[in-house]
């Protein structure tokens, strides 16, 4: 006589369990709403930015994105620093990847920046186009290291 062993019995699945699985869904729907608000905030920024500096410069210089940019990277290297693991603010998950991800990705533009030196090497104008490049670079790297040392500086002030 072949016997086979019956399958063990299944464990119900707990009311707990699952709200779990729903909690877990919520807490990442909540956090793409947030880094979707961040975004859409500071993509209006960006624009308005550049609106502002093609009224004030002209369109002989991208001085928009070049200014978005510089401000984007320091407000993430400071932002990062003063809320990370170290930091002197504390900062959820869903708050840092709201200014993080979602704000300063939605103000800085690396493809705005890509066309416009396109747009300028198409129109002849080389070096405008790799000065762009080169003060861009410079400055956006310094900036966010400038942000990342101020913000370090202040984590270590004393007192709340």
């Amino acid at each position: 006589m072949n016997r086979q062993s019956a399958p063990a019995p299944q464990k119900p699945v707990s009311p707990r369990r699952r709200g779990g699985r729903h909690a877990h869904r919520r807490e990442a729907l909540l956090l793409y709403v947030a880094v979707a608000t961040g975004s859409m905030i500071g993509g209006a920024l960006r624009a308005l930015a550049s609106l502002a500096s093609v009224a004030v410069w002209g369109q002989g210089f991208p001085v928009g994105t070049l200014l978005v940019n510089i401000v984007g990277s320091f407000l993430i290297g400071f932002y990062a620093t003063l809320t990370g693991p170290d930091g002197r603010v504390f900062a959820g998950p869903r708050q840092r990847q709201f200014f993080m991800a979602g704000f300063c990705g939605g103000l800085t533009t690396f493809s705005m920046f890509s066309l416009e030196t396109l747009v300028l090497t198409q129109r002849g104008a080389w070096p405008v186009a790799a000065l762009n490049v080169a003060i861009s670079i410079v400055s956006w790297l310094a900036a966010v290291w400038l942000g990342h040392v101020l913000a370090a500086r202040l984590n270590r002030l004393r007192g709340s």
